[in-house]
């Protein structure tokens, strides 16, 4: 069969890595791709995530048998809906579904219903009524544009003065567009934060092994968020053994919800968490793999992923297994230097072999290939995964990977899995 994969980032990357080694496929398509696609074999095509006629006009042509969206503004415009009118079968859910990361106050009203724990809000559409809701509540805060901000539109007020320059910025400049013509207000929540992603079939969600994310650009957690700055699985904040349990608790309230409403989700749905005192919420939503999540999670994943996917959309993932390889995953992102904010782009990347020659992986997250030379075009320019037998094993093999790789004008975190490893000794020493 011919897959098509949408999107141009680490997270397509890796989904064409690991697609194109099931039996099934004949070719992948990448749309539009990048210059690790390029390098996986795949055939790039210069159709952007957003032209939704444009897809469907392809896949017909090629016959495509399976469509693979990976960026949430795909599924967000109704590229399923669209395919699935076309009569193609397309691994996501609907747009009305995927209006759970479209719109955050869509999502909080789904979870109100559906009984899922998460944080008190308010939602505005209104810049005045919004600042006076901060100056009556206090911070801390959390101000979230309502649409889709690539990952950047989430801001942790310490003070009201902060939150109020988090509206300012937000619905008075616009800083994120039509996005953010709505905020949705949070009380702040305390804690640990875990990325739960379930395969789902419209009926039955099946949970992947848990994962941590880590948005703060620099070391410690600090600084601006940005798209993800590297990830590690499983996180131990949320162990194996709890997966069922909390999938009975944020992830199947939220597809019987989206059955009773007619649109029963079939796709990655993925909660973002917060590990508080008071037990698990729901800090957001997203409707696809994360990125970079979706990197260590698929090198853990030992099984063919086609059959999976297919399964699902057959409304039957019980047919196959699901499997886990038992390793830990950690990738770490190498970013242009100014990330998140303006960057250089064109850089020549060098030592990509050097790095995989022991077994690390290197997803290309914002690459291309220009007159053989691979060069940086993007933000986030690469994800560098490895396994290990154990976290630090993981942790260890992806920074001597990383240490092969020379792009000028770049930077990367050095403590990602960290906060992991600590968790891992202090349970390790409370034995």
């Amino acid at each position: 069969m011919r897959v098509l994969v949408i999107g141009s980032g680490g997270r397509e990357h890796a989904l064409v890595w690991k697609l194109k080694q099931s039996p099934l496929v004949d070719d992948v398509y990448a749309a539009p791709g990048n210059g690790g696609t390029a390098r996986e074999g795949a055939i790039n095509i210069n159709i952007p995530a957003d032209d939704i006629a444009g897809l469907v006009t392809f896949a017909r042509r090629e016959e495509i048998g399976l469509v693979v969206p990976g960026p949430e503004l795909a599924l967000t415009l109704g590229i399923t809906d669209a395919m699935k009118e076309a009569g193609i079968p397309c691994f996501g859910p609907d747009a009305y579904c995927a209006r759970l990361e479209g719109s955050k106050a869509f999502a909080k009203d789904v979870m109100r219903r559906a009984g899922v724990p998460t944080a008190a809000c308010a939602v505005f559409d209104d810049l005045d009524a919004a600042r006076a809701h901060v100056r009556a509540v206090g911070a801390p805060l959390v101000v979230k544009a309502d649409g889709l901000a690539a990952g950047k539109g989430v801001v942790v007020a310490r003070t009201s003065e902060e939150a109020l320059a988090a509206l300012d910025e937000i619905m008075g400049r616009k800083a994120f567009g039509k996005a953010g013509s709505r905020v949705v207000i949070e009380e702040c929540l305390i804690g640990e934060e875990a990325s739960f992603l379930c395969l789902c079939d419209g009926l039955r969600a099946v949970p992947l092994p848990s994962a941590q994310d880590h948005k703060a650009v620099y070391d410690g957690d600090k600084g601006p968020n940005t798209g993800g700055m590297g990830a590690y699985s499983p996180a131990p904040v949320l162990p194996d053994e709890d997966a069922e349990r909390m999938a009975d608790l944020v992830s199947r309230p939220i597809l019987r919800q989206l059955a009773e409403d007619g649109h029963p989700f079939v796709g990655v749905l993925y909660a973002g968490l917060m590990m508080t005192a008071d037990g698990p919420k729901v800090l957001e939503y997203n409707t696809r793999f994360g990125d970079p999540e979706c990197q260590p999670l698929l090198m853990r994943l030992d099984g063919d992923l086609v059959e999976i996917m297919q399964a699902a959309l057959a409304g039957d993932l019980s047919a196959v297994p699901v499997r886990q390889k038992p390793e830990s995953a950690l990738g770490v992102v190498i970013c242009a230097r100014g990330y998140p904010q303006s960057y250089p782009k064109g850089m020549p990347i060098e030592g990509l072999d050097e790095a995989e020659a022991d077994g690390a992986k290197v997803f290309h997250s914002g690459t291309v290939v220009e007159n053989g030379v691979c060069k940086a075009n993007g933000g986030r320019v690469l994800c560098v995964t490895a396994l290990g037998k154990t976290l630090k094993e993981a942790q260890d093999k992806a920074y001597a990977a990383v240490a092969k790789i020379r792009i000028p004008d770049s930077f990367h975190r050095s403590d990602i899995g960290e906060k992991g490893i600590r968790r891992l000794q202090q349970q390790q020493n409370a034995r």
